[in-house]
Order: structure tokens, then sequence, then C-alpha cells
């Protein structure tokens, strides 16, 4: 009850839902009309129990002063009702006629919270047959009783007249006799609502309450007006010995033997297993809608076997752990340096949200200035999913035009690989937005709303990190602080110390002044480790005296590569690790800002291919872009087109294309260039 689960699309957001589930529209609208309505759907529910109680007391003090009244007006009505046989011989005795009033009384108190739960019906009169069928019997026999609401049904057994006995010691039975008869139950829920945790239940001492839809197969019990009926005579327990489930998870009826019954035109049901225990009296059952009992793992299910349920998402054996402020300050001064500082607007608003526009539905949105490297890395990282590790017959401009499944589930794919990179493919770390603050903070610690509420997932699997962050995407595409989530796991999955270990200085943060991303965050999410610097492998300078300062670079081959405009003015060197990835894409960095450069051609990486021209593709999500920027490279041309007659007209985008293909003129196609 501490953890709030993620949403689903199984889950109740609104209050008309939770109204609509619990049948609760006419108790709502009886409340409104009243002078001084309540607030809550609790109060409402309290307030007609009490109400109904209240009725069931006095009706019992007035059974008990009136000794002379007709045994049929004490009979209990809502649950099932005698034949009149019974009835003469009941009224000769009148032991038997006080153990009814008081079955009446508790029944009529079932009957009560069914009308809370259960939806009202404008047919509910049984046929004779059904009457017959579903009244009470005498002690020793046995009777099953199947509701018709929704094609559900619950099954039980009523006990001998000594086991009611013990249960209705004090008048109105003990709390879990309560239970058992449905004068507890909750409302109805299916199972993939409860895919992410396992019930506890007490013991069902024979009950046992699953999904059905009622049939005409010869194997089947067949309907009798208003619910199915064993034979008053049949002594025998009905014992499941498996169940037949669909793909979907969902419990449909076991396979039975029956028998007919020419007298009244009842089945009867063979049992498999005879095995007698305790179970819920008739009258509890005769609900309109299922009674759901909890069964303890540990203890007895009372003859019936334990059917497996197929959730559509697969259980995963997560490890959680709320955030603390040691690591929430730990985080911020390697974030920032100091952990007063916050996350700016800037940061906490922006999310991978892709853009609605024709032409440029794979591309992420930046909303202001700032987090341009963490979106440009994420940006190549889904086209390097969409274009080159996606099967499918399309070609790759078509690809292009992706939908909103196909994009999400690319986000996933994305976000799985840059963690899973972090964490040295051996393990990934996960946070999520709980929705609530998690720790209070004191000391030298500055709370900005963000990482005080976040929960860290653990994992240690591909798979099992691909499917977490397909079941919690929408908090990274759509959420309020998917930047934020992003920084924050690769940091984790990578970890602190290694993260401060990667870098030349201890002292670097990832998002330094004006808060814009540093070379260490970028790095970070294009290769795993947070170093300092673009060249191949390490550097060692030489400081005198036998002292070395040891500068590090990128260790291997990266999938997406960068180019930088430092690069054209000498400030750095980029190793042909980032100038020559595995895929055509690079990141650009220009002008303080972080943008995408890509290509349609996975040979373009290749070194035994030199093209003449080739077409490039660029995307900025800052820059309101609106169509497709498809920019032509001539690499070692003699053409020249007229913004290379002055140097201070030549668009930075093509000086960073100019550091990977010397001398190259580009094509803007008809395109405005960037300058």
């Amino acid at each position: 009850m501490d953890v709030e689960l993620p949403r689903t699309n199984l889950s109740i957001n609104n209050r008309t839902d939770l109204r609509r589930v619990l049948h609760l529209e006419s108790l709502y609208k009886k409340n409104k009309s009243e002078e001084h309505p309540l607030k809550s759907m609790l109060e409402m529910m309290v307030k007609e129990r009490m109400k109904k109680g209240a009725e069931v007391k006095r009706s019992s003090l007035m059974d008990n002063r009136t000794q002379e009244i007709p045994a049929e007006e004490n009979l209990p009505k809502s649950g099932s009702s005698f034949t009149e046989e019974d009835s003469s011989s009941e009224r000769k005795d009148k032991d038997v006629m006080d153990q009814h009033r008081h079955r009446a009384s508790l029944s009529e108190g079932s009957s009560a919270v069914s009308q809370l739960i259960a939806p009202s019906s404008a047919d509910q009169t049984p046929s004779p047959k059904s009457s017959r069928s579903s009244s009470l019997v005498s002690e020793g026999e046995r009777n099953i009783s199947f509701s018709s609401h929704d094609g559900l049904f619950t099954s039980g057994k009523v006990g001998s007249s000594s086991e009611r006995k013990s249960d209705d010691v004090d008048g109105q039975g003990s709390r879990t006799s309560k239970m058992r008869r449905g004068l507890m139950a909750g409302p109805i829920t299916t199972s993939a609502q409860e895919n992410s945790r396992r019930r506890p239940a007490r013991k069902a001492a024979g009950s046992l309450s699953f999904l059905s839809q009622a049939d005409s197969d010869s194997d089947r019990m067949k309907w009798t007006g208003r619910s199915w009926s064993l034979d008053a005579g049949h002594t025998e327990s009905v014992g499941i010995s498996s169940f037949e489930t669909d793909s979907c998870g969902s419990v449909s009826s076991p396979r039975q033997e029956t028998e007919s019954d020419g007298s009244d035109g009842v089945q009867r049901v063979k049992s498999h297993k005879n095995k007698s225990a305790h179970g819920p009296r008739v009258d509890g059952l005769h609900m309109e809608g299922m009674a759901l009992d909890d069964i303890d793992d540990e203890e007895d299910l009372g003859g019936f076997s334990a059917a497996p349920v197929h959730n559509s998402l697969p259980q995963l054996n997560l490890n959680k752990h709320p955030m603390d402020q040691q690591t929430a300050t730990a985080l911020k001064e390697i974030i920032f340096g100091s952990p007063v500082m916050c996350f700016s607007e800037e940061w906490k608003r922006q999310s991978f949200t892709f853009s609605n526009t024709h032409g440029l539905r794979y591309g992420i949105v930046q909303k202001k200035g700032g987090p341009c490297g963490v979106l440009a890395a994420v940006q190549a990282t889904v086209l390097q999913k969409l274009l080159f590790e996606r099967t499918s017959s399309d070609s790759p401009s078509e690809r292009l035009r992706v939908s909103d499944a196909e994009r999400t589930t690319c986000l996933a794919e994305a976000v799985a690989e840059i963690l899973w990179r972090a964490g040295g493919r051996k393990r990934a770390t996960v946070a999520v937005n709980s929705g609530r603050r998690l720790f209070t903070p004191v000391g030298h610690y500055r709370p900005d709303g963000v990482l005080e509420t976040i929960t860290c997932i653990s994992v240690e699997g591909l798979d099992d990190l691909q499917l977490l962050l397909q079941q919690n995407i929408q908090q990274f595409e759509s959420g309020p602080f998917g930047c934020v989530l992003l920084i924050v796991s690769a940091v984790l999955s990578r970890t602190i110390q290694m993260v401060r270990g990667d870098m030349d200085v201890p002292t670097s943060t990832l998002i330094g002044a004006h808060g814009y991303c540093t070379q260490e965050l970028v790095n970070l999410l294009l290769c795993g480790q947070a170093v300092s610097n673009v060249f191949n492998d390490e550097m060692k300078l030489d400081s005198g005296n036998g002292n070395f300062t040891l500068l590090k670079g990128i260790r291997e081959r990266s999938d997406v590569g960068l180019l930088s405009l430092f690069e054209h003015f000498n400030l750095c060197k980029v190793g042909s690790y980032l100038k020559t990835p595995r895929f055509p894409l690079w990141v650009v960095c220009s002008e303080s800002h972080f943008s995408v450069l890509f290509s349609l051609c996975k040979d373009l990486t290749s070194s035994q291919w030199s093209p003449r021209e080739f077409d490039l593709y660029y995307y900025d999500g800052l820059a309101n872009q609106q169509e497709p920027i498809r920019l032509t490279v001539y690499p070692g041309s003699d053409v020249r087109t007229a913004s290379t007659d002055d140097p201070d007209l030549i668009p930075p985008l093509e000086l960073c294309i100019s550091t990977r293909w010397t001398d190259a003129v580009v094509s803007w196609n008809e395109s405005e260039p960037i300058l």
C-alpha cells in the first residue's frame, strides 16, 4: 500500500468510472437530491450500510417480541424460499423456527450490501422451478448457486446444521463468516488489473469464484431461470480438476460430468474429487454480482486445483527502492556541482514528445534551450532503431512515415539501449516518477520537486529492461520530467562513482553554465561513459618531473557518431570512433547547440564505399522545422555554390560536414540555408 503502482489502460482515472464499476449510480443520484449531500462515495456507502443495518436490527427485535407470527412471514426473502411442505413442518417445531428467524436477519443484511455492489435488474422474478431448486436445503445436503450477472458465477457448499450454528454464535456471525457470505465483498476486478501484484487471501473453505460464460453444451449445467442449481438431495461436493484458460488469461468453466433428473428438470454434477469442507451459507451466495474471495497461498484450497493465469505482460522480479537524500545529494553534485542547485523549468518540462508535422513525425520536439544534447542523443538512437534495426519490407524513406505506436516503441528501445550501454551491458537502473515525495530534505539540500519523487528500479537483463520501459515509456514520452528521468537513470546505471571516475577533472559536471549539456553528458548517452574528450582512447600529457596528466577519450567505435564545429576551429579533435560510427547517424555540435544528421544508406559509413555524392537529412527539434531538410553532399568535388564566395556566409552545418568529408560541397536542395 506504500508503493503507487504504474497506471495502465485498465486503471480507473475518474469518479464517473469508479461509480460505474461499483454500481453506485442510483445511490449517487439519491445522495445528490439530499439537502446536505455527502462528498465522497465511501461516505455514501457507509451511510447506506448503517441505514440497512438499523433496519435489520429493528426487524430482529420485532421478530423476538412477536411469537405468534406465521412461519411463512419469517422466511428469508432475499436469498431463497421454503416450499409449502417445509413451511408446515417448521410451524410445528419452534426451535427450528427460531433458527430461521436468525437466518432471515442475516440474509437481509447480505441483501443490503448486495444492493450497494450489484446493479439493479428489471427482471428478478425467478421461475417456479428455479425457486424450488434454489430453496434452502436440510441438514447434510449440499447446494451450489450461480449468479446471472455478467456471466459470472460463484460456487459454494452449505455445511451441516451444526456447522452453521458454530458460525452464528452471537447472532451476527464472525468477521470471517461475514466475508465468506459476501457481506464484505468488494467490486469485481479482472485479472489484468491484478497483473502487478498478487493478492493475499483468506482460507476459502471450499468456496471459489471464477469466470464463466453460460452455454448450452451437454457437459455443462443448464439454466433454470434465475440461477444454476443442483438437486437438493445431491450430497456430493463438487471438485474441479482443471480449468480452461484462453489467450488473455481468463478462466472458463471446468468440464464436468452431468446427469439429468427427470423430476424437476435439474441436472446433477458428478464429483471428480470428494473432499468435504466448510462453505458459505447459501443465502449469502444469491447476489447479483460475483463475490471475490481471497485465498492464502499457504492454506488449503478445499479440493480445488490451482489454475495458472496468463497476463498480457510477464511479471518482473524488480528491485525497487525509493530515492533517499544521500543519493539525491550525490546526484545533484555530479549534475550541477552543488546540492543547492535545481533543475530549471526548461529541464522539468522537457520530455521526448514527438512532432505531428507531416514528414517529421519521427522527430522529437524541443520546447526551450538547454536539454538539446540529451534530445539529440535520444533522437539519433530512435532513428537507429527505426531505420536500421527493425525488420520491415518498406524502403528507408517509407520508414520515416512512422505511426504513433511505432515511434513510441522505438523510443522505448532507444532508452533501453542507452541505459543498457551505460550499465556496461550487465545491469541498468530506471528512474520513474512516483507522484509523491519520498523523503523530507534536511540540511544543506534544496528540493526541486523532481529527485524527491523518484523511485529507482534495477534490472539485470536486457529483456527485462525493455519490458519495464514499455510499461513506463509514457513517463519519458509525455511525463513532465522525461528528460530528467533519463539523466538520472543513465547516471545510476553507470553508478555515480564510475561517472566521477570517467571525467578528467573530478569537479566536472553534466550540466554546465546556462543549463547546457556538457560533453561528458553527451558522451555518457552516446558511448556509455562520461569521458571528457572525443578523441580515440586515451592521451597522456607530460607534466614534468616524471608526472603526466591522463586525458580520457572514446574507447570503441560507437553506434551513433558526433561532428563538432570546434574541430573546424582546431579546438578539439574528433576521433574515428565517432566520425565513422556503425550507423550513418551523427549528433552535430554547432554554435553551442546539438542537432542530428543522418543518412538512409547504411553503407555510407563503410570504409570500402566512397560515393561521388550522397544525401544527408538534417533535423533540429528546436528550430520549429516544418518540412524535411535534405542535403546533397559532394565530397572532394570542384562544384562551388554562391555561399562559398564569402567565408562568413558558409553555414556552420557545412563546416561540421567538412570535418568528416574534406573539401565537401553541400547543396541545400532549395531549402533555406541555416546560418
